[in-house]
């Protein structure tokens, strides 16, 4: 396991905390027959599609796909690794943790991870330092240029880079860091035209803490003219872009009933300075599904504040669908003629900032009112062309008051009857069911085709990298499924089936319920999704063990079943043994006679379950 328990802890802790209690502590549920149902908390949505079943122990959402255990939910919710929610779990059920012998493995990578985060710690002092300094006086003035306090700066523990390229890198090898963690940390890097060297080097340096108030990266502006303007961390063991934000740390403890969502870090330090606590940003980087969900877990109302140029607007219009899609309350605020925050509250002040504040515009009409700024409204033509296109987006909202209410509002706004833009939005509902019709969701449908490579450590999820086959991700699902229910199926396979029939997390599954089986155990879902320490790889398990079982009428309808899904799975492993696999010719001609053959078997085989 990729934690410090052994099994039989993490299973204790799993049973002593039942999933129906701990989800019901976030998310209203109500009893269906066996399960329990509820509206996701991790996509907005009008009609419950959030599946609790106390039976199996394990959650799934029929919307968005998100699914796994009680350590899965925390997880996804919280924003924890598996570890985190482990001990959060074991605390809820009193239960004390008894820490097994760590493997040197185990060691390595919690001994990496707190040396990163003193080196983090370090390099943020001595940037600090620095700014202080003689050689920091450029930057110092830069910053109180731009309005901020001494407060304001040692705060947000704001400092300098010298101009020197290997000026941290010594002061940290002073302290003792090998260069080869020195390399992992992300702020020293080695080129082979000019060794090692610093990242940031003459720049007004950000650190960025996470949510307990640690650092685990860094942004840097350069000084004077320079390219790139901003430098970022790049991602490490402690730092992923995708799940912190800048700030967060100290917008979470907010009062105030909304976040302001700024794009840079000098716009969320002004907004602080003047009183607005609750600014955060993405880091580095345009928002993200990850972000999102993070904000959610907090419950308050999103304002974007970007920037008032073009490409601010357009940043916030992609934003508004991302927020909207993970059930956050989402409004636009207007800063012109200023360009951003920081421009505004120089010229404006605070009381200015909480009118537009109170005047921010409702992120689904500031997208239509965006649209239509590309058409030519006086024309006939380009004004039906710009309906069609907001029916369409109409579309993607939950049919009912909320769909309503906003029809109501764009008529007003552009002076067209109610009637009008219902039956237009009728013809465009019947056009676009005549294929798929892309909502708002916090998981892209596509995505879930997607395999995942592993490395050779066990259960170790990368990142996506390689396409599967479309339809071929259900197949192995399919698959999985039959043998959960029904566990003889995997004697009446193992003949033609294999791991190597599987790519990625499909085939550490695989594993996984046929070490199980073989055992002469009884699938236990909750358990096995238990092995999965990743998020991906416990909503993959999620989705699978989410089958009921009871989609077959028949026994002799079953068998049918499990009988094309084993000849897909065969043919598609054809199919790349036949496109090349890196090996000999004679391995490969002798691969596919083998493959062929089984799938001659298959053909003449009758299965029933």
């Amino acid at each position: 396991m990729a934690a410090f328990f052994d099994e039989e802890t993490i299973e204790n802790v799993r049973e002593a905390n039942p999933i129906e209690d701990v989800i019901g502590s976030y998310v209203h549920l109500q009893r269906k027959g066996s399960n329990m149902m509820g509206l996701c908390p991790f996509h907005n949505e009008k009609t419950p599609s959030f599946s609790v079943s106390p039976s199996r122990q394990i959650f799934y959402c029929f919307g968005c796909h998100a699914g796994g255990n009680v350590f899965t939910f925390l997880m996804k919710y919280e924003n924890m690794t598996f570890p985190e929610s482990v001990r959060v779990l074991a605390e809820r059920a009193g239960i004390t943790l008894p820490e097994r012998e760590e493997s040197d493995e185990d060691r390595r990578w919690r001994s990496e991870r707190e040396q990163i985060l003193s080196i983090n710690k370090d390099a943020a002092n001595y940037f600090y330092l620095a700014l202080k300094s003689d050689e920091g006086k450029d930057a110092y003035s830069y910053l109180r240029s731009r309005n901020l306090s001494d407060e304001t700066i040692k705060s947000f523990g704001l400092g300098y880079s010298r101009k020197f390229r290997d000026d941290l890198y010594k002061y940290l090898k002073e302290k003792g860091y090998p260069d080869e963690l020195l390399l992992k940390s992300g702020i020293i890097s080695f080129k082979e035209e000019t060794g090692i060297h610093d990242l940031f080097w003459n720049r007004v340096m950000f650190p960025i803490q996470d949510m307990n108030g640690k650092v685990i990266g860094f942004g840097g502006r350069v000084m004077g003219e320079g390219k790139p303007k901003y430098v970022n961390s790049p991602e490490t063991d402690v730092f992923q872009k995708s799940r912190n934000m800048y700030a967060l740390f100290i917008a979470r403890k907010t009062k105030r009933d909304h976040f302001l969502l700024c794009e840079g870090y000098m716009d969320v330090i002004a907004l602080h300075q003047a009183g607005y606590e609750n600014a955060l940003a993405s880091l580095g980087t345009a928002l993200t599904e990850g972000h999102c969900t993070l904000m959610k877990r907090f419950g308050k109302k999103v304002m974007i504040c970007y920037d008032s140029d073009e490409a601010g607007q357009n940043a916030a219009k992609r934003a508004v669908p991302m927020l909207r899609s993970a059930g956050i309350g989402c409004y636009v605020i207007d800063l012109s003629p200023y360009k951003d925050p920081d421009e505004f509250i120089k010229a404006l002040g605070a009381s200015e900032f909480d009118k537009r504040i109170e005047e921010a515009e409702n992120g689904f009409l500031f997208t239509v009112r965006k649209t239509s700024e590309k058409y030519d409204l006086r024309d006939p033509g380009e004004k039906t062309r710009f309906f069609s296109e907001v029916a369409r987006m109409l579309l993607t909202l939950e049919a009912g008051v909320e769909r309503g209410s906003y029809l109501s509002s764009v008529a007003e706004r552009f002076n067209v009857s109610e009637r009008d833009l219902k039956d237009l939005l009728i013809r465009e509902s019947e056009e676009l069911s005549r294929k798929p019709v892309k909502r708002y969701s916090a998981i892209d449908p596509e995505k879930t085709e997607t395999s995942y490579e592993y490395d050779n450590s066990p259960l170790s999820s990368k990142e996506p990298s390689e396409h599967i086959a479309r339809g071929m991700a259900e197949t192995f699902r399919m698959f999985l499924q039959f043998l959960c229910f029904y566990p003889s199926m995997l004697e009446r396979s193992s003949p033609f089936i294999s791991e190597e029939d599987f790519p990625g997390i499909y085939r550490d599954i695989y594993k996984v319920i046929e070490k199980e089986l073989l055992s002469g155990h009884k699938i236990n879902p909750a358990s096995i999704i238990s092995h999965f320490p990743d998020e991906k790889g416990q909503q993959e398990a999620g989705r699978i063990f989410s089958y009921t079982g009871e989609e077959y009428d028949s026994s002799e309808a079953r068998g049918k079943a499990f009988k094309e899904v084993l000849l897909r799975i065969k043919k598609e492993r054809l199919a790349k043994l036949s496109g090349g696999s890196g090996e000999s010719a004679d391995k490969v001609f002798s691969a596919l006679m083998d493959e062929r053959r089984k799938l001659s078997d298959i053909q003449r085989t009758e299965f029933v379950i």
